[in-house]
Order: structure tokens, then sequence, then C-alpha cells
């Protein structure tokens, strides 16, 4: 990638400035300039100008050659290829997923937890026009998302109430005390799934459930992402029943049990 003075600083700080730069592309905004990432990531932009020449040089930022704004590159996948090679229950729920995908006709997605949010590793995105998709990797902490609900729901509410406190995951609950949250994951306990309806987003309705290896740990959930207007209330346990009965057959590849209340 090129020495320490080129990425803008000597040792740590480099790699510091240069994962800070490539943090600030996200899925609402996929597309910056030198400025606007010089002053999130509090940097000057001669720095900011060497650090994105050298990602580029790597393939791991692309500049537009009409704008000349810089984006992700493909050398991002290359990079986490290994990574996602790694994560068996991944390989092990993609035909799982492309059957729950055509079967609902909307997007279905799995998701694991990085110990403070929900990640997306992998997408069948539905066939209809309209849809709702994210990019893999795209990270959710919120208490309002299914996929963090199902999360949530399998742990000590002590280690809930960590995260809540630390500001890892966000939602309306006060720091010491889980409040409507409680009664909401042990909904979700109880329905062996977890539901945002419009919590996240008016347009967007999402349906989780978890997966479970063989020792009966939850590793990934599975999601089933749909727009609301097609999505009344009343459709939503018979989709949250095929979400679970999508992700009890991940579980069940795994070596694991379906989810029992």
């Amino acid at each position: 990638m090129g020495s320490d003075d080129d990425l803008g600083g000597r040792g740590p700080s480099a790699i510091t400035n240069a994962v800070a730069a490539l943090r600030c592309f996200t899925v609402d905004e996929p597309s910056l300039g030198v400025t606007e990432i010089a002053a999130r990531i509090g940097v000057h932009k001669s720095t900011v100008s060497r650090v994105l020449a050298n990602l580029e040089a790597e393939d791991l930022v692309e500049r537009d050659p009409v704008t000349r704004r810089f984006r992700l590159g493909l050398g991002i996948i290359a990079v986490a290829g290994p990574l996602l090679a790694r994560l068996e229950v991944r390989q092990v729920a993609y035909p799982v997923l492309t059957e729950l995908a055509e079967r609902t006709r909307e997007t279905a997605a799995l998701m694991v937890w990085d110990g403070h949010g929900s990640v997306s590793v992998e997408q069948i995105p539905s066939t209809r026009l309209i849809k709702h998709t994210a990019a893999l990797g795209s990270r959710y902490a919120t208490t309002g998302s299914a996929s963090v609900q199902v999360f949530l729901a399998a742990m000590p509410d002590e280690d809930v109430r960590t995260l809540l406190r630390d500001g890892a995951v966000t939602g309306p609950q006060h720091d010491d005390a889980l409040g409507d949250l409680a009664d909401l994951l042990a909904t979700v306990r109880a329905d062996g799934y977890a539901v945002n309806y419009g919590m996240t987003s008016d347009d967007e309705v999402g349906v989780a459930s978890a997966v479970q290896d063989h020792r009966g740990t939850v590793v990934a959930a599975v999601l089933v992402s749909a727009p609301r207007y097609r999505t009344p209330r009343e459709a939503i346990p018979a989709l949250g029943l095929t979400c679970r009965e999508a992700a009890d057959a991940v579980s069940g590849r795994l070596g694991g049990r379906p989810w029992r209340p």
C-alpha cells in the first residue's frame, strides 16, 4: 500500500487514517470528496489525498472520472473474502435464503452479530421491481431493527443493559432499565421471530429469526425485508412463521435445534 509516510503519518496513525477514511463511506453516502473525508476524520486535506491515492493504488477505493469523488473499490471484497469464507453459517444458509426469497418474493438476508451490532453478510434480493435491499456489510445497532432484537433476545439482560448504557445499541430505553424493551424481547423469545414494522424506516418491514448452532448458541439471524405498503400487519404472523422455519432449517444444517419458546 506504500510507506507510512505515504499514508499520511507514521506507525499506527497512518493505519488509523486509512481505516478512518474507509469507514466514511456508507450505504447512504457511497461517494465522497477529499474535503468531506478530511472534515470527518479531522486531518488535513493533503493527508487525505495521500491516503486515498494509496488506497486507490490497491483498488480499495476508486475515483469517479467525471465528479472526481471517491467510492469503495472492488479490492475491498478481496480483503474481506477470507473472512466471509470462514463464516460457515453463510455458506450453509445460502440455499435456504434463496428458497426463502423465492417463497416470499421478498429480500432474504443473513445477519451476524459483531459484538456491537447486526451486520449483513449475505443477501438474496427480491425479484420485484420495488424492494428493500442493503449492501453487504451494512450494520444495524438500534433496538428497532428486527435482527438486533433477535440477538438481544438471546443475551442476558445485564449484557443488553451494558450495550444500551455504552451507546453501542441505541433505543428509547433508560441506561439502567430495559423498560419496554424487556417486554419486546420476551415477545421475540416466545414467538421465535422479531418484527420491525416501520420502526427504523416508514417504508420498510423486517422480520427476523434466530439461527442456533449445535451448542444452542445464536450465531446468526435470518431476515426478510419488504416494503411496508404490500405487507399489512395481518400478514406478519405468517411471514414470521416462514422466516422462523427458514432459520430453523439453517440451524438444522449446523447441527442445531429448531427454535423453541
